[in-house]
């Protein structure tokens, strides 16, 4: 299977563990610049560039594996692309006829709220977390 190819680059997701969140968003709003978009107590989305980039919260010596969003208990260390929603269901079809195990199936996050996007979490063979996600209108990747 090929995927269509992308002909302008698509903003980037990365997700992070950190052990606080006030220093950490002090640096990447003081020192970065970046904006900051959705946040909880445990985790906060930032405006890298174009890139999505967010900060979850976990203890120094007892990183959980995951932070509560949205209903799902989300890896709180995992990578992948902001696609457009056509690529996803592309992406979402191909992965289910491969029999992918997912971490969190195939669904619509934060539905009917600001950010509202299509999302999947799969594990790739060394166990590393993947996220890949689509919005119906890009200007809801950083809204609040």
């Amino acid at each position: 299977m090929q995927f269509t190819n992308i002909v302008i680059m698509r903003p980037f997701h990365l997700a992070f563990p950190v052990t606080d969140l006030k220093s950490t968003k002090s640096f990447y709003v003081d020192i970065l610049k970046c904006e900051v978009g959705r946040s909880s107590d445990v985790w906060i989305d930032f405006n890298m560039f174009g890139h999505q980039v967010v900060a979850h919260l976990v203890d120094e010596n007892n990183h959980p594996a995951s932070n509560s969003v949205d209903g799902d208990e989300v890896p709180a260390s995992h990578f992948g692309v902001v696609l457009t929603m056509s690529q996803w269901k592309e992406l979402k079809n191909h992965l289910l006829e491969q029999k992918i195990e997912f971490i969190i199936e195939p669904k619509i996050r934060f539905k009917g709220e600001a950010g509202e996007q299509a999302t999947m979490f799969f594990k790739d063979p060394s166990g590393n977390a993947l996220e890949f996600k689509a919005f119906n209108d890009d200007n809801q990747i950083f809204a609040k």
